[in-house]
């Protein structure tokens, strides 16, 4: 099977590589710009611009895939580009969309394939859910996967992210505040990007996933209290929880708006019997006490542990705010 991802350097492309570069059969040709190393042991590398249809033709010649993975189309322009550059030559192309674009607010706790996409707090989402909507209407053999908050190497779930991941493990170990929206009980459903890869090799190459939509999540569905509390437990620590109201949060560091209000601040629970139908045997094997285990694991194993100043800043006034309102 010849497999083109276009992108994929990120958490689950990495895994997914990593994964069919170990699989007889599979023959993978990776796009990426730079002149760097194969950034995949055993895949072919390219250099083009995905950004540029020219760039991508002179990469590609005539070649045709069986399955073409677009990691980093965002917008309705970057797949109209696609629908141009692959219809006839991709057995199967993949859409990398988003669990975001559902429907917010819920109006059911279960997320299914067919939970409708009219996340309109979050433009990031609404353009996902446009793109399906374009790709669905197009010629291209189209499979869409959903993925939602999924995690590994040294990238672990909180509420609020930074730039460096390592920054809000030493808060933890510094035993600074982490802050959490709401009181934080609502769910989250987290996934370690080996799981979200598993799922996704089975559905590469499977003709009867063609034209259909999944999202690939664990089943295990987690408080955001006690996702911060595991990860403090694993480092031999009791994290600062302080908590604030989502949309207060939302009001003092705008930028986040789409993540918190249009994501995170919901409970979020996904029926995947979707997937176990088409990929038989598929289980999300990796709990999040071991995905946390990992992670700390790669920490243990770098020289540098990269750290974002704003970040600290921002959560402090945010501490000091409840400090302020709650007298805490």
């Amino acid at each position: 099977m010849k497999v083109l991802f276009i992108g994929g350097t990120g958490l689950i492309g990495t895994a997914l590589a990593e994964l069919l570069t170990q699989t007889g059969g599979v023959s993978l040709t990776s796009v990426h710009r730079g002149n760097s190393a194969p950034l995949y042991a055993g895949a072919r590398m390219l250099n083009a611009d995905a950004r540029d249809p020219d760039s991508m033709r002179r990469a590609l010649g005539g070649e045709c895939f069986d399955v073409v993975v677009n990691w980093i189309a965002f917008t309705p322009e970057h797949v109209r580009q696609d629908i141009e550059m692959f219809t006839g030559r991709a057995g199967q192309y993949v859409f990398i969309s988003s669990a975001s674009a559902y429907q917010k607010p819920l109006m059911h706790y279960r997320i299914t394939e067919s939970t409708p996409l009219t996340n309109k707090i979050w433009r990031y989402s609404e353009q996902k859910a446009e793109c399906e909507e374009i790709l669905f209407s197009s010629a291209l053999p189209v499979t869409v996967v959903r993925p939602s908050h999924t995690y590994g190497f040294g990238n672990l779930p909180f509420p609020i992210g930074a730039k460096h991941p390592y920054t809000p493990i030493k808060r933890i170990l510094d035993g600074k505040a982490i802050i959490l929206h709401g009181d934080g009980t609502s769910l989250w459903t987290v996934t370690h990007n080996t799981d979200f890869a598993a799922g996704m090799a089975g559905l590469l190459g499977q003709p009867r996933a063609v034209g259909q939509a999944f999202h690939i999540t664990s089943d295990e569905a987690v408080s955001w209290n006690n996702i911060v509390r595991t990860v403090g437990h694993a480092l031999g620590a009791e994290p600062k929880l302080v908590y604030l109201p989502s949309k207060l949060i939302e009001q003092k560091l705008p930028d986040i708006t789409g993540h918190l209000l249009g994501d995170k601040a919901e409970s979020v629970i996904f029926d995947n019997g979707k997937l176990k139908d088409f990929v038989p045997g598929y289980q999300a094997r990796v709990t999040f006490a071991e995905g946390v285990r990992r992670c700390l694991a790669y920490w243990e194993a770098q020289s540098e542990k990269p750290t974002d100043p704003d970040y600290d800043r921002d959560m402090d006034m945010l501490a000091e705010l409840a400090e302020k309102i709650y007298g805490l």
